[in-house]
């Protein structure tokens, strides 16, 4: 029966029971059930009727006047049964619920099912206060739409009826009105855009909290990007580039921007919120469902013109959502994007873009492109000095400066089909990540109180299979206490850990990186000028007779590594020529492994 009931709900129950008691009376009736939801105090119920000016204490006066005290002496409170009046009223809560599209029954529709049977002690009093059930129902609507109770809550939101915490897992968030959500994420009650809350991230607000990693570099991208946004109409730019360079770091670093007031004052106090597609999509059963919580987050994005969308992945919006004779995101987008009635950022990889976005000429012509190129490796070595930090406390390593170097010229050299910064920032993260795990020495102390938990609870299963009750319960006391003395022993281990951090240092990174490409630890780890040093007789061994050749192309090599060339030119453009079996090919395979080890 109460498979639906919030929490708030079954404590009513409950009082009401105790309230039957205290009156002596052998049933649980409706007049009952109003003086649970009175004697509870709290609750949605409590501030609908508080808000229409009713007494609750002359209330409950006026109920108890209407009932008379029995004299018979009721049995225990789990034997009172309710009056079929009182589980009438509790069936109508479910449609009272269904009503207001609320997976979940709080007080606030048991108040309304009393109110709907005039037929009760307990509705006739609330009638005396002028209250009947269109002016309750009204009334719980106007709270509705200030945002004092909650229309639909939500797994990740247990104020399932005025704050008491909802233990009857998540609702159907499939079928609600605007401000349903499946993504996980908690709204704020008062925002302007609580759907836009619950299929979105507020980067400006986790800018303001700390919690984005700095920016380096990309004032060229993030100018054009404050200049497209500006514009008065198709003010929608769309990053393009390849994984890995960054384009979701310019939309935090806008962010960014924005909280510390660097940007020009049309962009002041916007929002840029990520819209989650997935989430957008998930639980969509049946036809019109993602229609409409499309049309719920862009009606708010219209009314919110402080509001900047940034979807990363951007392609997916082409066909996301689109049945059989319905509607995609992207041809629901279109209109309002060339209106600039909704800003949006994109983000999406070259070949995405090609795929899905550059087919599509209706959708290509409101984005403005904006390429992201890889950074520099001094643009990545600054970035790495900027963010490591957050990774040194996170794996409670101290990163020198040479291994920082190490992990841009390293990755940049023998990871070649990823791009920076992306590729040192994972070799930065790994290599703490590795230092942190070899260095791990649990104090014998914490071992010891381990085991002795482990051997408490085989004794405890022991003496539980026979029946040795006393007994369990003394060793379950003695678990609790190891329990205790486990914590604090690690919270001691881990303070003290973060104080003595491991150094991480180049040969570290070496060793991380030949994990990563399967290269050889000592090629990787050789420095490069002996290499280069060494390069023409290394050469001339493995390839007998071809001297004049050889030294061409090291001299080419040589001069590069200089930095004595066009950076927008190759190396340089060889072409070997000479009869079979020569060595022309073997030149450049000798060549191949020597420079790239592979």
């Amino acid at each position: 029966m109460d498979a639906k009931f919030s929490a708030r709900v079954r404590e009513v129950i409950s009082l009401s029971r105790e309230e039957a008691l205290r009156l002596g009376h052998n049933y649980i009736g409706v007049e009952h059930l109003l003086l649970g939801i009175i004697k509870e105090g709290e609750g949605t119920a409590v501030r609908i009727l508080e808000g229409l000016n009713c007494d609750l204490q002359k209330l409950r006066k006026l109920v108890e006047g209407s009932v008379r005290p029995s004299g018979a002496k009721a049995g225990g409170a789990g034997n009172i049964p309710l009056v079929k009046q009182a589980e009438k009223i509790l069936k109508i809560t479910y449609l009272e619920a269904k009503i207001f599209k609320s997976p979940i029954i709080g007080t606030e529709h048991l108040l309304l099912s009393i109110l709907k049977d005039e037929d009760n002690v307990a509705t006739k009093s609330i009638h005396a206060f002028n209250i009947d059930y269109d002016v309750a129902k009204e009334e719980f609507e106007s709270l509705l739409s200030e945002g004092g109770a909650p229309a639909t809550p939500r797994a990740d939101h247990p104020m399932a009826d005025g704050g008491e915490p909802a233990d009857d897992g998540p609702g159907n968030y499939g079928s609600g009105g605007g401000s349903e959500g499946s993504s996980g994420r908690k709204g704020d009650p008062k925002s302007k855009t609580p759907v836009l809350d619950n299929f979105g991230r507020d980067l400006t607000r986790m800018a303001e909290e700390g919690r984005l990693d700095p920016i380096v570099g990309r004032a060229k991208e993030i100018e054009r990007v404050s200049q497209i946004l500006s514009r008065r109409k198709k003010n929608n730019p769309i990053l393009m580039g390849e994984p890995g360079v960054g384009k979701s770091a310019i939309a935090e670093g806008l962010a960014l921007r924005i909280v510390e007031k660097k940007v020009s004052r049309v962009l002041f106090n916007k929002r840029i919120v990520t819209l989650d597609v997935a989430s957008l999509v998930a639980g969509t059963k049946y036809r019109g469902q993602f229609e409409e919580r499309m049309k719920a987050v862009m009606n708010e994005l219209e009314k919110s013109p402080d509001v900047i969308l940034f979807i990363d992945e951007i392609h997916t919006i082409v066909g996301a959502g689109g049945a059989s004779g319905s509607l995609d995101a992207s041809n629901m987008f279109k209109p309002a994007l060339a209106r600039g009635e909704i800003q949006c950022i994109g983000a999406t990889t070259l070949d995405e873009y090609r795929q899905h976005i550059e087919k599509d000429g209706a959708l290509e012509r409101r984005f403005q492109k904006v390429m992201v190129e890889p950074t520099t490796i001094e643009e990545t070595t600054q970035i790495l000095h900027n963010i490591k930090d957050k990774y040194e406390e996170h794996h409670s390593v101290k990163y020198t400066d040479e291994a920082i170097d190490a992990c841009v010229a390293l990755t940049s050299r023998y990871i070649t089909d990823r791009h920076l910064p992306d590729k040192a920032i994972d070799a930065l993260d790994e290599v703490g990540s590795r230092v942190h795990l070899t260095n791990i020495h649990v104090p014998e102390e914490i071992v010891k109180i381990e085991e002795e938990i482990e051997e408490v609870k085989k004794d405890k299963s022991q003496v539980v299979r026979s029946q040795r009750y006393e007994e369990a319960a003394r060793l379950r006391d003695k678990e609790r206490v190891l329990n205790d003395r486990l914590e604090k022993a690690k919270r001691a281990w881990e303070e003290e850990s973060k104080n003595q951090r491991v150094t991480v240092t180049e040969a570290h990174v070496g060793d991380v990186v030949a994990m990563m490409t399967g290269i050889p630890v000592q090629r990787i780890a050789e420095k490069e000028s002996g290499k280069l040093a060494r390069m023409n007789t290394d050469l001339e061994g493995k390839v007998i007779g071809q001297d004049d050749a050889i030294q061409k192309v090291v001299k080419a090599i040589k001069r590069n590594r200089a930095g004595l060339k066009d950076p927008n030119k190759p190396i340089g453009s060889f072409i070997f020529l000479g009869p079979t079996g020569v060595g022309k090919t073997q030149l450049a395979k000798v060549l191949s492994r020597f420079m790239f080890d592979s």
